[in-house]
């Protein structure tokens, strides 16, 4: 049902007062019940069977089941199954979700449940539905680790609806164009909405060319930001601030690089944990009844697959014994402390070091995937960027050599954060507690075990990132890498930063086969964060060097 004026408005059901929810709620029960029986008697009246939803009342009621089941505030879930209850009674079918809770990698029972969460992260949930007007999966799944999706949402928050120098459609619109570049329909869906939610254009929708000229010519940074961002140049940041009548400003485009590296990283997060279709997106709910096996033909057309597909364990998929995988555990852990050992008695020269760097960097190409697995299905969104042949190429290809990023000439913390800082105030110290979050997050445990040092796995797994992309760490040494991250778990940290929309549920279980899902989770949170570092540090090198 379009917010039309003087038509509901759903806004109000973000609020944190209960009496304005309810008022809300009253308001959308009479409009709701007012069409559907409106739709039902127009039926009655053409002799039609039970009438199907129409005239908006489709998306008013698949909205409605997105409240039922996802809504942290409980009057608003119970209220909102009332209303789903007094359609069905008129005659007309209802929505019901596909597939089983927010991720398809992780079966809902291990995943929290919305109303059975603690005070702590009900806080976080209220927090996430009056900022974004619903619960969203990511958020579902990210809140394994609390602290860090505070950050995360404070950050995205102040990115998409504080004061900044971009409006706010172009906001969503740039959030829509970075998603598509991965072809991610779940962030490319949300974005839509929120776009025209504050006015955009729908014309903009139907294909970047109709966007306007400042728009379109954002373009060419967004495909090397997502695949070969190491391309990036002085020459290219000219042409944006320069291009007479559709230049953008500095601070603009600090605010547009931000945005670009949040949604291509975010992407990154959606497809490495399986995220499902939101329930009232295309893709998350069906209002075909469902069959006697609970598994119809008219799921499979919508991509899924039915329950015991998506969440079959990682052991019907890929056979190994608890015993094997107890012994990856063992003998990560043992190459953890070996390789302490091996710190505390004699450190690498430089040059051996530089030697490690360049044999990963190297080795780093051949990590491919030998699937030809389908990953998840999604809509065409390639009508919102160009060049759609443009994707992920290692930067040392057909012999063409790219220079070595040095953080000791160019980092985060001495040269990104202070220009963030200073062209668009507030999101440099956001964003660096985020990245900080990230890195150093952890609960001392591993897999089974507890009281455990992960410090040089989690830095094995940020330096493995930023070694793909051509960035060295002086101080590291690089052959720990290959200790400590095997060929499975680099096929995994490769597709989903390179290209994730070639991420595969096989390839999410083939990886650290014994740990907990939250610390899977916990491994994309870092691949999020040091890929859009990475990102950002060629972006940001770029913007200094024509600056000075």
């Amino acid at each position: 049902m379009e917010e039309r004026e003087g038509e509901v408005r759903w806004d109000g059901l973000c609020s944190r007062d209960a009496a304005a929810r309810a008022a809300t709620l009253d308001t959308i029960g009479q409009a709701v019940l007012r069409r559907a029986e409106s739709v039902a008697s127009g039926a009655a009246a053409d002799g039609l069977p039970v009438p199907a939803a129409r005239d908006g009342l489709g998306e008013a009621l698949a909205r409605l089941l997105m409240l039922s089941k996802r809504c942290p505030f409980p009057d608003v879930r119970e209220k909102s199954e009332a209303i789903l209850g007094g359609v069905q009674e008129l005659g007309i079918r209802i929505p019901r979700p596909l597939g089983h809770g927010p991720s398809r990698f992780i079966p809902e029972k291990e995943t929290i449940q919305v109303g059975k969460e603690d005070a702590t992260m009900h806080t976080l949930f209220a927090e996430s539905f009056a900022t974004l007007g619903r619960l969203d999966n990511v958020t579902l799944v990210m809140v394994f680790h609390p602290q860090y999706l505070e950050s995360f949402l404070k950050t995205q928050h102040y990115l998409l609806q504080m004061d900044g120098p971009l409006p706010l459609h172009y906001r969503h619109y740039i959030g829509i164009m970075a998603a598509a570049r991965h072809q991610c329909s779940y962030l490319v869906n949300l974005h839509v909405n929120d776009f025209l939610h504050v006015g955009g254009d729908p014309k903009w929708l139907n294909g970047l060319e109709n966007a306007p000229q400042k728009l379109q010519n954002l373009g060419e940074l967004n495909k090397m930001l997502a695949h070969r961002p190491w391309l990036i140049t002085k020459e290219h940041i000219e042409q944006l601030l320069k291009t007479e009548e559709n230049s953008w400003s500095l601070a603009e485009l600090i605010h547009a690089v931000v945005l670009l590296t949040h949604y291509h990283s975010l992407a990154s997060f959606t497809f490495g944990c399986g995220i499902s279709p939101e329930i009232d997106c295309e893709g998350g709910h069906t209002f075909r009844p469902p069959s006697v096996s609970n598994y119809c033909i008219c799921d499979i057309t919508n991509g899924y697959h039915g329950v015991d597909e998506i969440h079959a364990s990682p052991a019907a998929s890929i056979p190994v014994s608890s015993t094997e995988s107890v012994c990856e555990v063992e003998a990560l852990m043992e190459k953890m402390k070996q390789l302490q050992e091996c710190r505390d008695e004699e450190e690498a020269s430089q040059e051996e070091m530089a030697t490690r760097f360049e044999r990963e960097k190297r080795e780093s190409m051949f990590v491919c995937s030998s699937e030809d697995e389908e990953s998840a299905a999604t809509r065409d969104v390639s009508r919102h960027f160009e060049d759609t042949s443009y994707g992920y190429k290692d930067f040392s290809r057909h012999g063409m050599h790219v220079p070595t990023f040095r953080v000791q000439d160019y980092s985060w913390e001495d040269h990104g954060y202070s220009l963030v800082n200073r062209l668009y105030p507030d999101v440099g110290q956001l964003l660096d507690e985020k990245f900080h979050i990230a890195y150093n997050l952890t609960y001392n445990t591993m897999a089974m075990h507890k009281d455990v040092d992960t410090s040089m796995l989690r830095r094995a797994i940020w330096n493995y990132i930023h070694c793909m992309f051509g960035i060295r760490y002086d101080d590291y040494d690089y052959g720990e890498i290959n200790q400590l991250l095997d060929r499975s778990f680099k096929v995994y940290i490769k597709t989903v930063v390179c290209t994730p929309e070639k991420t595969t549920k096989r390839m999410y279980d083939s990886f650290w086969r014994q740990f907990e899902h939250s610390e899977k989770v916990h491994v994309n949170l870092l691949l999020v964060e040091a890929r859009m570092q990475a990102e950002l540090l060629y972006a940001l090198r770029a913007i200094t060097r024509y600056m000075t």
